[in-house]
Order: structure tokens, then C-alpha cells, then sequence
């Protein structure tokens, strides 16, 4: 049992009393000790029972935690793991250090020290299977046992094979119960034990119940079977024993090395009889089997929970990455039609494609449309820029490498091209791939085989590559920077990307797209783009192409005052200027009026010259009714 107090601030006064295996302190009501002061955490400190020790531990708190002990303050934020055992006496200093909470902590365990009929240390466990082997008949039961123990894999499966088997030897007992130690991450030393399963002679599944603290305290102290032949007399009259009215209890522990798992607690509720050391000898053996089944058990839980959490992981990525791509494919122009009919016809082959264009013009999306659209789509997509590497670290990453084959390799790696095997791997930048590594990409093109670093086997995958460049490779060819054998092996299939400044009709539908985009992003209401805005968009070269206008976009938005249209004045200095117009168009000097004339007269001609004379098409990209477009070619004498 622990006590505490508050001896100074603003419920001084306050006492707890708790037998309780976790006692939380804080300002929330959540909390078994709530206090009021502003400077203490909602959820501020606990103080956990491991073994016979409390232990107090700071849960992140603002202000901190500290123990006052002999006169000496100690911090026990200043411990990496932020706790530190408790001793009687102890105050505890929570929150401001200059006016603290002050908690008196008493510790008053329930009576352990009376006689406890028998120890089996695990230690000496060979001991007692050597007393016990003189036994024949038990001997091959427990032999029996110990097989159907281990053949358990599911921890429900392990505490129903076990409870049968400790009722099948043990002919006083009643209830069987397991309390296994938390998985949570935490330090061993504040470590939790909490009943798992509860099961009942002759009847169904019961309620878990508590395990007898003064039992378990010896069990995982003294890493021993413990047994109390008659709970009130040599345990003494503690409110476990007697609240369960229990007559004898043996606990055993459960561990793995030097860790205790657990503890199982077998109990005998009926006045008929008590426990012997023979039951001690045989529940420590089989203790031995539970140790081992319930460790398993528990691995392969958390190795299905890691797949399950690995699988849905993926799954949400997968379609997360999915969306996130088309949504950004987007294009009405006749040479954005023209790919799609190019993609169409190579997404079910197995060829190579290399993907070509320049910086921003979304070749990742298109190399996500490979694969996204044909039969492949289940598997990975995986996607490496050959330029954001060095040479040696590149070559792992692409083919893996075995444990020790060069410094820091400290385990086996698959590298990506096992990784997507029946799906795809994008390598953009290939133009910047080291020639040594061109040779070793080559043969897996060819061949279909990979070989780790440091490894003397081949592996055979079933990887689909598509390649990215906004380098000329044929040019690089020529001048000796890359394979020309590789640069065949690539082109099998090219695809031409077309800057932003050659699909001009797809700026408003682009522009438009990302404005809703990170509207809803940022939680901002913006209304459009104002008629003048978007045709300055809609003039500007974009030398950065779409992933320019995504960031201008994304910036406007920012700006932009909630329920407005985006107008020029908010768009960059270099979209604002007229100065690229001027250049294209050249004319002649006259008033700003006959200049503006001459500009727009240059910008009808283009429009209709890139729409074969299509007047609704040209009037749609530029933004203006059809009627509009009439009467502007006929002041120009155009129509």
C-alpha cells in the first residue's frame, strides 16, 4: 500500500491511500490524485508498483518532477528513462520549482515477511526434475504435457492448454490465472503485471482476477516458485488473500533469459485441502513449458501485428499515393492527348520506357501512369532519383547488399529492384547514373537477374523500369558519359513530355486545379482567379513549367483574403511583367494603345494558329466568350 499527502500548496491537507498497481497524479480529472495548481501537467506524474518497489515516473510534464530525499533534491527529468524509485519518506516536488506541490510519500507494503512454506528457485531447476524423474508415471505425463504446450502458437491457445494441463496434475486446484508483464515500451523497472486470462476448474472462462501481490512480490523478487501452503497462516490475513478466500496459492514465474514475463498463480479455494511440495515440484516444471509457449506466443503476435500494421500501411499508401498522382495529371491540349494515347497503348507491355522533358513538367506522374494503369497496379511503385546519391551508397540502394560487405553494412539489405519485383521501379535522373553502376543496371535490364554487394548468387525479378531524363542522352552518348548499349536498352519505348509553355490551353484548367487544391489545404475560402490574372498566367513562358505554377499558385493562395479573387497584384514580379510578351510580338513603336493593340493582335493569331482555327476551342483558352473573340477579330479585320 502507498500513502500520500499533500503537505504544501493549494490542497494541502489532501491524503490517498491506494493498493492500486498505478496511481496517476495531475491538474485532469482523469487523474487518482487530482490537484489544482496551473503550473502541474493534466496528466503530471505516476507512481507504479514493480515488483516491491514503487517507482515514480514523469510523463512529460511542463514543469517537471522532482524528489526530495534526506534534504537533497533529485530531478527525475534528468534520468533518460524520467523516473526513479521510491523510498519511504520521499516528497515529491511536482511543477514549479520555485513553489512546488509537496507530496509526503509513506510506503507500507502488506505483511511478505511471514514463513513461506517452499521456494523453487529457476535457477535450480534441474534439481527438481531429477527428484521428480524418480517418477516414471509423472515424468512421461509431464513429457506429454510439455508437448502439447509447445505446440501452441496463439497466447488464448497457451493459457487454455496450460490451465488444463495444471489441472490435470494438480488435483487441489481451482482457479488458474496468468498476469503477464505489459508490452508498452517502457523501462523494465516501472513495468506493469496485469491478469490476462482466469480460468475456473469444471467451468467456462472467468473474470481476471487480481494476483495475490505478497506471493507475486516474492515470485519475481526471488525468480522462484512460491509456496503458501495456507494463505492465512503463512501469508497472513492481506485483503488479496482474504477478499479471494483463498486457502492455498503456489505462484510460478514465467520468463525468457533474464526477464520475467509473468506470473502464474495457481490457487485452491476450498477448505477441503492445501497444496504439498510435490504440486511445487510438478507446477515448476511445467512453469518451464509455459515460460517458453507464452515468449512464442507473444512474438508471433507482435510479428502478426507488425505485418497486419505493415499490410494496411502499404495499402494506405498505395491508394494515398494513387490519388495523389491523377490528381495531378491533368490536360485537355491536343499534345497532352496525343501521350495519354501513347500511354495507352505501352501501360501493358513489358518494354522500357524512358520518359524524357524538361524540369517540372511532371515525369514522375507519367511514370506513376505506367504502372497505375496497367496490369501491375497491385504491386509497388518505386520511385529513386539516380542524382540524389553517390555511386556506392546508389548501388545498394538499387541491388541491396549482404552483412559485412563493406563498412557499416551491419545487415543483409534487399534493394529496390527486389522490392518492386512484379511491380514497377521509376529511376529518374538516369542521365546522372556513374558508368560503373550503367554496367550493372544493363545486365539486370537484359538478363533479369540482380546480385547483391558482397553476395556470389544471382536473384531473378520480374521488375518493370521506367527511366527519366531532362538530359539529352543521345548527346551524352556521343561524348562518352553514358552507355550507348543501356541508352538502346532505355529508349525502347521514349515518351516526350511538352513544357508547360507548349500546352498554354492547360494553364487555366492547371492554375484552377491547384487553387482548390490548397485552398482546402490551408482551409482558406478563395473565390478564382480574377479575368486578368489569368491571362498573365496564361502569357507567362514558365521556364519552371507546371511544378513553377504549383508553387505560384500555393503562394497566391496564402495571401489571398478569405472569399476574394486572386488578382495581378498578387502574383510574382515576373509574371506581372509584360517584358517576354514584348519580345515575342516585337512592335512597332507608337502609343501604349497602338502597342497593346499589336500584342493582342499577336496573341489572337497564336491562339487560333494552335487551335487549327477552331474559334470555340480558341476562345475557351483564352478565357473569353465566343462572341467576345468575334468581335476582337473583327476590330482587327481578322475574321
Amino acid at each position: 500500500m502507498i500513502r500520500l499527502e499533500i503537505v504544501e500548496g493549494q490542497d494541502a491537507g489532501r491524503r490517498l491511500e491506494s493498493n492500486e498497481d498505478v496511481v496517476r497524479i495531475g491538474r485532469s480529472d482523469v487523474n487518482d490524485l487530482v490537484l489544482s495548481e496551473w503550473h502541474v501537467s493534466g496528466e503530471h506524474a505516476s507512481i507504479v508498483l514493480s515488483g516491491e518497489t514503487y517507482v515514480v515516473r514523469d510523463l512529460q510534464s511542463t514543469n517537471g518532477t522532482r524528489v526530495i530525499r534526506a534534504g537533497h533534491a533529485i530531478d527525475v527529468t534528468d534520468d533518460d528513462e524520467r523516473e526513479l524509485d521510491l523510498e519511504d519518506a520521499d516528497v515529491l516536488a511536482l511543477g514549479d520549482a520555485e513553489r512546488p506541490v509537496r507530496i509526503l510519500v509513506q510506503i507500507g507494503d502488506e505483511p511478505d515477511d511471514a514463513r513461506i512454506v517452499s521456494l523453487r528457485k529457476v535457477d535450480d531447476l534441474s534439481k527438481v526434475e531429477e527428484t521428480v524423474g524418480a517418477d516414471r508415471a509423472v515424468l512421461s505425463a509431464l513429457y506429454e504435457a510439455q508437448k502439447a504446450i509447445g505446440a501452441c502458437i496463439d497466447l488464448g491457445d497457451v493459457i487454455e492448454t496450460v490451465s488444463r494441463q495444471v489441472f490435470r496434475f494438480l488435483s487441489r486446484a481451482t482457479h488458474v490465472t496468468i498476469a503477464l508483464r505489459e508490452q508498452d515500451g517502457k523501462s523494465r523497472k516501472s513495468a506493469r503485471y496485469v491478469p490476462v486470462g482466469t480460468r475456473v476448474r469444471g467451468g467456462a472462462d472467468a473474470e481476471a482476477v487480481p494476483i495475490t501481490r505478497s506471493v507475486f512480490r516474492k515470485v519475481v523478487a526471488e525468480r522462484a516458485a512460491v509456496l503458501a501452503a495456507d494463505a492465512k497462516r503463512d501469508v497472513g490475513e492481506t485483503a488479496s488473500i482474504m477478499g479471494a478466500q483463498i486457502q492455498s496459492t503456489i505462484g510460478v514465474p514465467l520468463w525468457h533469459g533474464d526477464e520475467i514475463l509473468g506470473v502464474l498463480q495457481v490457487d485452491n479455494r476450498d477448505a477441503s485441502g492445501v497444496f504439498r511440495e510435490r504440486d511445487l515440484d510438478v507446477l515448476a516444471l511445467l512453469g518451464q513449458s509455459a515460460s517458453q509457449a507464452f515468449a512464442h506466443a507473444r512474438l508471433v503476435a507482435r510479428l502478426r501485428a507488425a505485418e497486419e500494421s505493415q499490410r494496411t500501411e502499404n495499402t494506405f499508401l498505395k491508394r494515398r499515393d494513387k490519388g495523389r498522382r491523377f490528381d495531378g495529371i491533368i490536360g485537355e491540349s491536343g499534345r497532352m492527348k496525343a501521350l495519354f494515347d501513347q500511354l495507352r497503348k505501352v501501360v501493358n507491355t513489358r518494354v522500357t520506357v524512358l520518359v524524357e522533358g524538361e524540369t517540372g513538367t511532371g515525369k514522375e506522374l507519367i511514370a506513376s501512369a505506367v504502372h497505375y494503369w496497367s496490369d501491375r497496379a497491385e504491386a509497388l511503385f518505386i520511385a529513386q532519383n539516380c542524382a540524389a546519391m553517390p555511386e556506392n551508397l546508389l548501388e545498394s540502394e538499387l541491388f541491396g547488399h549482404k552483412k559485412g560487405s563493406f563498412t557499416g553494412a551491419t545487415d543483409d539489405k534487399k534493394g529496390l529492384f527486389e522490392l518492386a519485383d512484379a511491380g514497377t521501379l521509376f529511376l529518374d535522373e538516369v542521365g546522372e547514373m556513374p558508368m560503373n553502376l550503367q554496367a550493372k543496371l544493363l545486365r539486370a535490364l537484359q538478363e533479369g537477374e540482380i546480385r547483391p554487394i558482397g553476395s556470389n548468387t544471382t536473384r531473378k525479378v520480374d521488375v518493370r523500369i521506367v527511366a527519366a531524363t531532362n538530359r539529352d542522352l543521345e548527346t551524352e552518348v556521343s561524348q562518352g558519359r553514358f552507355r550507348e548499349d543501356l541508352f538502346y536498352r532505355l529508349k525502347v519505348f521514349p515518351i516526350q513530355v511538352p513544357p508547360l509553355r507548349e500546352r498554354r490551353e492547360d494553364i487555366p484548367l492547371l492554375a484552377t486545379h491547384f487553387l482548390t487544391r490548397y485552398a482546402k489545404e490551408f482551409g482558406r475560402s478563395v473565390e478564382g482567379f480574377s479575368q486578368e490574372a489569368m491571362d498573365l498566367l496564361a502569357a507567362y513562358k514558365w521556364p519552371g513549367n507546371v511544378r513553377e505554377l504549383e508553387n505560384e499558385v500555393q503562394r497566391v493562395v496564402i495571401q489571398a483574403d478569405e472569399g476574394s479573387l486572386i488578382g495581378p497584384e498578387l502574383l510574382s514580379g515576373r509574371i506581372r511583367q509584360v517584358e517576354n510578351l514584348i519580345d515575342r510580338v516585337h512592335p512597332a513603336k507608337g502609343t501604349l494603345k497602338q502597342m497593346m493593340a499589336q500584342v493582342e493582335k499577336w496573341v489572337l493569331r497564336e491562339a487560333l494558329k494552335e487551335h487549327d482555327n477552331n474559334k470555340s476551342a480558341t476562345a475557351k483558352s483564352l478565357g473569353i466568350t465566343r462572341e467576345g473573340l468575334h468581335k476582337k477579330l473583327k476590330s482587327y479585320g481578322m475574321s
